[in-house]
């Protein structure tokens, strides 16, 4: 390593580091409270939903990159029954139960 990589190395972490104490104390600086828009409340709203549907989604009908193909698959039939429960009951530990007790005997004993 040359001396000009480790001056480029050295600005790099200070450079970043800069910019992550500016990043994070911004909101200390100012002087006066800011405030969000309207709209962004509005999308606020819906940004953990949407969150856990790009999350969630993939794993239930994908596996290993692919597509599932096959309606053997213990997690097709998992995901509805939670959802339906907790659209029913509006309780996640209920959702996670109901959902594990249809995966789990589905998984392990039928092997899907």
């Amino acid at each position: 390593m040359s001396a000009q990589t480790d001056l480029w190395t050295l600005a790099t972490i200070v450079g970043l580091a800069a910019i992550t104490v500016l990043t994070r104390c911004f909101f200390f600086i100012m002087d006066r409270p800011w405030t969000l828009p309207a709209w962004a409340h509005r999308a606020l709203k819906y940004a953990p939903v949407a969150a856990l549907a790009g999350v969630i989604a993939p794993e239930v009908v994908m596996s290993s990159g692919q597509f599932i193909h096959t309606w053997q698959d213990a997690r097709l039939y998992a995901a509805p029954v939670g959802a339906l429960l907790y659209f029913w009951r509006r309780s996640v530990l209920l959702t996670i139960a109901a959902g594990m007790a249809v995966y789990l005997p589905l998984h392990l004993l039928l092997g899907w």
